[in-house]
């Protein structure tokens, strides 16, 4: 019976050790690519809902952390300039990346400044043929017409990282492209950082 019993608990203290590491293995490994995305949406629903007190600064502030660690922004820029990337100087790429990473925590402050019971659901993710994954959602709005986003999320190092966001069915990268590709050729680098900057200038104050 003695006998029995300790074999009882060896098994016990197997198993339980087995899912103990199980669960630091789920606790310490990099994110997937769903994680990442609904981190992040969590993330601009909790900005959403403090959204007027916190005002356009403070939502600012608040989602540099988070676009930073979700999103890819070194090479969206890198791909929203296209070929021109390569003829801008290490000083010019470095100075664009900046911008535009602050254009892109600008329009997030922007347009989730505000809570009405709003929320995201996740539909659906499907793996790309060139190793990406994309993450299907929507965002409710009570009231409204739901906003369908497709996150395309790329692995960098150990996690993911988002490098373009389609809403119902336009490409942010795809908009982005055309302009500054476009600015980049006819005006030059410091008319397309002067633009960008206007239009964070107009996001923090509308």
């Amino acid at each position: 019976m003695i006998l029995k019993n300790m074999k009882l608990a060896v098994v016990f203290m197997f198993i339980l050790f087995g899912a103990m590491n199980a669960f630091a293995l789920d606790e310490g490994g990099a994110a997937t690519a769903k994680q990442v995305v609904e981190k992040f949406q969590d993330e601009l629903v909790a900005v959403m809902k403090d959204g007027k007190k916190l005002g356009y600064a403070g939502r600012y502030e608040r989602l540099k952390e988070p676009v930073s660690n979700s999103h890819e922004l070194t090479k969206i820029a890198r791909i929203v300039v296209g070929r021109e990337w390569e003829k801008l100087s290490e000083e010019q790429q470095q100075e664009l990346v900046d911008v535009f990473s602050q254009l892109s925590i600008a329009s997030y402050a922007h347009n989730f400044k505000d809570y009405s019971g709003e929320s995201f659901v996740f539909d659906s993710e499907e793996q790309t043929t060139r190793g990406g994954v994309v993450i299907h959602s929507h965002l409710v709005i009570p009231g409204d017409k739901p906003v369908k986003f497709d996150y395309m999320l790329k692995e960098k190092g150990d996690s993911w990282r988002i490098i373009n966001i389609i809403a119902n069915g336009v490409s942010d990268l795809a908009l982005k492209r055309s302009e500054y590709t476009t600015i980049l050729q006819r005006e030059g680098f410091d008319v397309l950082i002067a633009k960008i900057n206007e239009k964070i200038d107009n996001y923090s104050k509308q």
